[in-house]
């Protein structure tokens, strides 16, 4: 992993997170991780994630935001970013009554720019990360495809989780292709098996978590999707699980893993 960005998602360890956040990030340091990616503070002060951001030798490019705090509240957003280091905020998930609506993924790509104008000003770059659902037919049109382009390349671009796109049958590298520079960031977990589904419909997210798994040996093929094309633009690799049952051996499996793999 010499030279490459890995990091850990810290909605893996969220558990760990509410009841210890020291803790918690001198075990990822010492499994070998240098950065996190955030899904909340959980009540701790910035100041004071900052400083055991430092004690532990940690940064924390990139943060999470809910998509309710793109609107008044972002400026705070902001300034917690600046003081934490995050070079990128990213919103993760967008609830079901918003993107059914008419026009809705059009709609979002609107707050979307919105937001990647303000985070541009402040010198951050706004985000969007995926799951599966982004990938199922929608009037006839991808929601994906409609987000990318409709957002403006330069305002918004996107964390692509791996593992989700596999799963809603697409290929990772033809994004790659047909939207240069728009992948900042991506997110590692591997699938045991790819699940039988009608990919014009969401495959139901309690179907999905059991075959979720660490990076390693599955349907994804690391070789291939690790070793991508420079025009993706991926600058941070961040390891996750969604529902790991030991969250740390979880993340110490990826990371070795990666290790070896030395890509």
């Amino acid at each position: 992993m010499e030279g490459k960005k890995i990091g850990v998602q810290l909605y893996t360890l969220r558990a760990e997170m509410k009841k210890n956040l020291q803790k918690t990030l001198e075990k990822v340091a010492d499994i070998g991780f240098k950065e996190v990616e955030f899904a909340g503070y959980f009540e701790n002060k910035p100041r004071d994630i900052r400083y055991l951001l430092d004690d532990s030798g940690l940064s924390a490019p990139a943060a999470h935001i809910a998509y309710q705090d793109l609107g008044p509240s972002l400026s705070e957003a902001i300034e917690n970013a600046q003081l934490l280091g995050h070079q990128y905020l990213v919103n993760p998930w967008i609830d079901a009554a918003i993107r059914e609506q008419p026009d809705g993924w059009r709609r979002i790509a609107e707050v979307f720019n919105r937001a990647g104008e303000q985070c541009k000003r402040a010198g951050i770059q706004f985000c969007y990360h995926n799951h599966h659902f982004e990938f199922v037919p929608l009037n006839g049109e991808l929601p994906y495809d409609v987000l990318l382009q409709e957002c403006d390349a330069d305002l918004v671009k996107m964390e692509l989780d791996l593992c989700w796109i596999t799963l809603a049958g697409k290929d990772p590298e033809d994004y790659f292709q047909r939207y240069p520079g728009r992948f900042p960031l991506v997110h590692l977990k591997q699938l045991k098996n790819l699940p039988t589904q009608d990919f014009r419909v969401a495959l139901p997210f309690d179907q999905a978590f059991p075959e979720i798994t660490e990076v390693g040996p599955g349907v994804i093929d690391w070789e291939k999707q690790l070793f991508m094309p420079h025009c993706a633009g991926i600058q941070h690799y961040f390891v996750e699980h969604d529902v790991a049952k030991s969250p740390f051996d979880s993340i110490q499996q990826s990371f070795d893993y990666l290790k070896e793999l030395n890509f």
